[in-house]
């Protein structure tokens, strides 16, 4: 029999090049939310693959960019954190864009000495051929030593499969971290904030999408029922009138989409309680940043 391989593998890139999309397609599930807009992903988001001959935690992460606000310092925190005690990376590349000074600059937080970097050019499914991937990679090449470069879909699934032997192939021997039905380090509370805010980028069109989070208030589980009350709050009362719309039917619409969603992942009834608060400058606010990672959430909560 071949060794049983176990390990934590960081998804890394820039923002918008699909790292939720892909963690959700090679673990199976939904783990982390997702959305056409960057910096969906606030936070390291654990997601675990487990097969018959390996175990994979892979870990989410937000996009490479500048720290230029109390929030985006704290999401770059969680990309450096990201590199520490990982076996192996998977650096995301949205294919369909030309190398860049950003894509150099993110590519700086590699290092030379550091756990292997597979390159993973995603979106090839939007190619009109796949020769158009050949100066990209041309790029990486030129400027890190990669141990593989694949083309994949995290959409379409195309190259997932060998992408998935390519990271058991550089995995150490090792156990089972996790029960075979464990598939995400975030607890239920979390997961439900996590899939109202996906819900109000996907509805809302215009400028809401960094200036909104999600605060669970109460959580009561009853036997056939979760009750859920959380407010959402924004910056400002521009998008308090964008999130709610005409006569509350956004917000009828954010509450609808998130509850039939969370009753699908926690296989029970949902009653959800949505409003909505205007928090000027909540993200440079210590308290408010907290309910961005669900692990400090926990801590003030104790």
């Amino acid at each position: 029999m071949s060794p049983h391989k176990s390990g934590f593998v960081s998804i890394l890139g820039r923002p918008n090049a699909g790292k939720s999309t892909l963690l959700n397609a090679l673990v199976g599930q939904k783990v982390s939310i997702v959305a056409d807009k960057p910096q969906t992903t606030r936070t390291q988001i654990q997601g675990v693959l487990t097969t018959p001959e390996a175990q994979i935690v892979f870990i989410d992460t937000p996009g490479i960019h500048k720290s230029d606000s109390a929030i985006n310092k704290r999401m770059m925190d969680a990309v450096r954190a990201s590199l520490e005690e990982r076996d192996l990376f998977i650096y995301l590349v949205d294919a369909t864009k030309p190398f860049s000074g950003g894509d150099e600059k993110a590519l700086s937080i590699l290092r030379p000495d550091g756990p292997p970097v597979i390159v993973a050019l995603n979106k090839i499914d939007a190619l009109t051929a796949k020769q158009e991937l050949l100066p990209l990679l041309e790029e990486y090449r030129k400027r890190y030593q990669f141990a593989e470069y694949l083309p994949i879909s995290a959409a379409t699934g195309e190259g997932l499969d060998l992408l998935r032997a390519e990271v058991v192939k550089r995995l150490p021997e090792g156990p089972e971290y996790f029960p075979p039905d464990h598939f995400t380090d975030q607890p239920a509370r979390f997961l439900a904030a996590e899939l109202i805010r996906e819900k109000i980028l996907q509805v809302t069109r215009q400028e809401v999408p960094h200036s909104v989070t999600v605060v669970i208030e109460k959580w009561e589980e009853l036997p056939r029922l979760i009750r859920i009350f959380a407010t959402i709050l924004v910056e400002r009362a521009g998008q308090k009138a964008i999130v709610i719309g005409s006569k509350g039917s956004v917000l009828k619409q954010i509450g609808t989409l998130a509850r039939q969603e969370m009753e699908a992942l926690f296989g029970t009834s949902i009653y959800l309680d949505l409003h909505v608060k205007v928090e000027p400058a909540w993200r440079e606010k210590p308290a408010y940043l907290n309910t961005v990672d669900w692990r400090t959430m926990a801590e003030d909560e104790s």
